[in-house]
């Protein structure tokens, strides 16, 4: 099965307030993406190809209620609490967290943890409080995948290296593997691979034997876990990408990166005719 994901980050703040948001007003944005797509998606077969929207949290639930009843779309959010609601247990004093069944109960299907701005965010947090173990972030974030899927959501677990450690890149993602993956059903699990060290303008992405490399190593350290690129599936990209048999999908983010940059639904579903042929 191939695995198509999109992280729309916060691709909804309108230009005037320094966003890239210029197709629709915030308060229908979501809505007005999965309208935008969900009938072209359908001409893809569910057990062959699995479609899944990272949103922020704002416009889930209009995502969710645009979204027909026989479409393919899967809605997600974007990373959920370590600690959840449970019976006899905390009933919901959770104050500006976002928990695994909160987003289960509003219709999400998904989420994706582990993003290397989530990484970046909580490795700063600990350095503020001078924590120096370089394992705590994928202790985090176990704990963050754990309580997902007794939510009942999957999970889009990233990983991936800095300029940093890319000389031990192997040591690196293994221990992301390993330690973010300890005691967790990895069949609720796909890993997205984002080489950080390449990501931004200016950087040279890597090429097609460097990333098989590194999803056959996924795929040996986690037992054939479905691995997916995460460092931007794009139409420049996607033939050379679909190319890799280790490849099982790919994460798209913006679809526009000159002129009025930004993520447009008629260019997401080109990417996607592209990869998929």
């Amino acid at each position: 099965m191939k695995h198509i994901f999109l992280n729309l980050k916060r691709f909804d703040i309108p230009r005037e307030y320094s966003g890239v948001n210029s197709i629709a007003r915030p308060c229908e944005w979501g809505s007005y993406i999965v309208n935008k797509v969900q009938e072209e998606l359908k001409q893809y077969n569910k057990d062959d190809v699995e479609f899944v929207m990272y949103m922020p949290e704002a416009h889930i639930i209009n995502a969710v209620n645009e979204r027909k009843d026989d479409s393919n779309l899967k809605i997600g959010c974007q990373s959920v609490f370590r600690e959840d609601t449970a019976p006899g247990g905390n009933f919901g004093a959770f104050t500006t967290q976002r928990t695994g069944n909160s987003m289960k109960a509003i219709g999400c299907d998904s989420t994706i943890i582990g993003h290397f701005e989530e990484r970046k965010d909580k490795s700063g947090i600990l350095s503020e409080a001078g924590v120096t173990d370089s394992d705590a972030v994928n202790r985090i974030l176990n704990r963050e995948i754990k309580a997902a899927i007794q939510a009942g959501l999957d999970v889009l677990y990233c990983i991936g290296e800095t300029a940093d450690q890319q000389e031990n890149w192997k040591e690196v993602l293994k221990r992301q593997l390993v330690i973010g993956l300890d005691g967790v059903d990895i069949s609720k699990v796909a890993v997205a691979y984002e080489p950080v060290w390449a990501i931004g303008p200016g950087k040279t992405p890597p090429d097609r034997e460097y990333i098989r490399k590194i999803a056959c190593f996924i795929k040996e350290v986690k037992n054939g876990i479905a691995v997916t690129y995460g460092g931007g599936l794009k139409t420049d990209n996607a033939g050379m990408l679909a190319s890799i048999p280790e490849i099982d999908g790919g994460l798209i983010a913006l679809t526009r990166f000159s002129g009025e940059i930004g993520f447009y639904p008629e260019e997401y579903l080109e990417i996607i005719r592209t990869y998929l042929g």
